[in-house]
């Protein structure tokens, strides 16, 4: 496994984290709670340390689930979760104030099993709540010591600019993938220059860019898949069909280079990867086991996504 420092700190982190939106399968079509936590002893037993998590994921279960696999290993860990996307009567809403913000952090606290959380990240943005009094809160949490490291995720570069101006933010976590590239206009520039760590999650385009799809899927109607990533269905799935033919002729496991592309992008620290086995974290984690050649870079620049 390869490492990088987290920004403004000698503190490693794996270039390859776990994602952990499939845990529990709310959205992922099921998964098996008992193979989730080998996943996670998985992860870590080979050096993958970066584990992403959110409240939101199964309504808890993931972090429930993280937390039960890193008993006893919780300084193997660095562990990410995040804050403002609660459900309410079943209803997914987005609530960053300071008083949902401090339920949170102690109910993810609790379910994590652990007396500090690493990175603690705004979910989405709350436009009812002002971005600075969200902030304020973070940093009232790090002075309580329960949060380290204070980032945000799908933040636009001007409520971005507003949150750097408050708090040390640490980290954006965006969508970018060979599919997604819309962050390198604005944030990706910004995020370097600033010194802000790029979280990619995404990287292999909800599974699509592992060539595992033959033809158009059928996913239910609140699979990630059909409903967050738009790649499955109509034109987009033969323009994204054709360009993984093209990925495929160059030799190496799909899945991997996809992986390898993102975190070889300047400014980005890890590409979150998801697993439902043991045997995918292996394949995800020997990505950081090689690097795509600049020769490799171009010939991908060149194929149509």
């Amino acid at each position: 496994m390869k490492y990088v420092n987290f920004p403004g700190t000698q503190e490693k982190v794996s270039v390859v984290g776990l994602g952990t939106w499939v845990f529990g399968g709310e959205n992922w079509g099921g998964a098996d709670d008992a193979l989730c936590i080998k996943v996670v002893e998985e992860a870590l037993a080979l050096g993958m340390n970066f584990i992403d998590t959110a409240p939101f994921y199964t309504d808890g279960l993931s972090e429930r689930l993280i937390g039960q696999a890193l008993r006893g290993k919780r300084e193997k860990a660095f562990i990410a979760t995040k804050c403002g996307l609660v459900r309410k009567v079943k209803i997914p809403m987005v609530d960053l104030s300071p008083s949902s913000i401090m339920k949170e952090v102690d109910l993810s606290l609790e379910r994590l099993q652990c007396d500090m959380i690493d990175l603690y990240q705004c979910h989405w943005p709350d436009k009812a709540t002002p971005v600075e009094k969200t902030m304020e809160t973070l940093m009232k949490l790090q002075d309580l010591k329960k949060i380290r490291y204070i980032g945000v995720s799908n933040f636009d570069l001007t409520l971005l600019k507003r949150a750097v101006l408050v708090a040390p933010v640490k980290t954006l976590q965006m969508s970018y993938s060979l599919l997604d590239r819309s962050i390198e206009k604005e944030l990706l520039p910004f995020c370097r220059e600033k010194g802000i760590g790029i979280i990619s999650y995404g990287p292999m385009g909800g599974g699509i860019l592992t060539g595992k799809y033959k033809e158009p899927p059928k996913f239910g109607k609140f699979d990630a898949r059909s409903m967050f990533y738009k790649y499955y269905s109509g034109d987009k799935f033969s323009v994204v069909k054709n360009a993984v033919e093209a990925l495929r002729e160059m030799g190496h496991p799909l899945n991997q280079l996809a992986l390898n592309w993102v975190r070889q992008q300047p400014g980005v620290i890890t590409a979150l990867a998801g697993s439902r086995t043991p045997e995918q974290v292996q394949s995800n984690a020997a990505s950081a086991d090689w690097d795509l050649s600049p020769s490799e870079m171009e010939q991908i620049s060149k194929i149509k996504f």
